[in-house]
C-alpha cells in the first residue's frame, strides 16, 4: 500500500504513522527522517540541504523532493510506504504524482486525522516540558497540578511553541497551506478521513478500519 498521512500539528501524525506502517509492514517516511539520514550520511544532498540550514534558511523545494525521489528509490518501499510530512502544499502533491507515475505506481490512499482547533489547542498548549530532563508532561492527560516534574523535581515550563497563541497560528498556516492539498485529494477520490480523537489505540484501530478496503 502507497498512502499519505495528513492532519494538523497535534493530531497525532508521528504516533499513528508509526503504528500503520508497522501493521501494514511499510516503511514510515517522513521528511525529517529523509533530511537527518541525508545530512549524517554526508550525501550530496545532505550537504547541499546543511549549507541551507547553517544559515537558516529553509531547505529548497527541489533539495527536498530529490531527497524524497531517492528515498522512494529504495528497495523497501517498492511493495508501499508511508508518508508523513509530504507533501505539504498542492504543487508538491502534483509533483509527487508524476514521480510515481515515472515508477508506473500511483497512491492508494490519503488518510486524514480529523480533529477541530479545539482540541489541537488542548493538547499542545497543555503541555509542560521539564527543564533539567525534558520529560514532557500535560496538565489535563498527567493530572498535574504543580510545575514540578514527578521524574526528576525539575521545574516544568511552557515552550514558545507550545504557547494558545503560537498553537493557533501554526493551524491557521496549516489551513491556508493543507486545505487545498485535501481537497486537492479529495477529488482525486483517494480522501478519507478518520476521526483523531480518543485514546492512541482507539485511533489506530479506526485508521486500521478505513484502510482495510485498501489492502485486499
Amino acid at each position: 500500500m502507497r498512502l499519505v498521512l495528513v492532519g494538523p500539528p497535534g493530531a497525532g501524525k508521528g504516533t499513528q504513522a508509526q503504528f500503520i506502517a508497522s501493521n501494514l509492514s511499510i516503511p514510515k517516511i517522513s521528511t525529517g527522517d529523509i533530511f537527518r539520514a541525508n545530512v549524517s550520511g554526508g550525501t550530496e544532498l545532505g550537504k547541499l540541504a546543511k549549507e541551507y540550514m547553517d544559515r537558516g534558511d529553509l531547505v529548497p523545494d527541489e533539495v527536498t523532493i530529490a531527497m524524497v525521489r531517492d528515498r522512494l528509490s529504495e528497495s523497501d518501499a517498492q511493495d508501499g510506504f508511508l508518508l508523513d510530512g509530504f507533501p505539504r502544499n498542492v504543487p508538491q502533491a502534483e509533483i509527487l504524482k508524476k514521480m510515481l507515475a515515472e515508477f508506473g505506481v500511483a497512491l492508494d490512499i490519503v488518510l486524514e486525522l480529523v480533529v477541530d482547533d479545539d482540541e489541537v489547542v488542548r493538547r499542545l498548549a497543555g503541555r509542560r516540558t521539564c527543564s533539567q530532563c525534558g520529560r514532557i508532561w500535560h496538565v489535563d492527560f498527567d493530572d498535574k497540578k504543580d510545575d514540578v516534574c514527578d521524574a526528576c523535581g525539575g521545574r516544568l515550563y511552557q515552550r514558545d511553541d507550545d504557547k494558545e497563541q503560537t498553537v493557533r497560528h501554526r493551524l491557521e498556516v496549516y489551513q491556508e497551506q493543507t486545505a487545498p492539498l485535501v481537497s486537492f485529494y479529495a477529488d482525486e477520490g483517494i480522501l478519507v478521513g478518520v476521526d483523531a480523537t480518543g485514546p492512541v489505540e482507539e485511533v489506530t484501530q479506526r485508521a486500521m478500519e478505513a484502510l482495510g478496503p485498501f489492502t485486499d
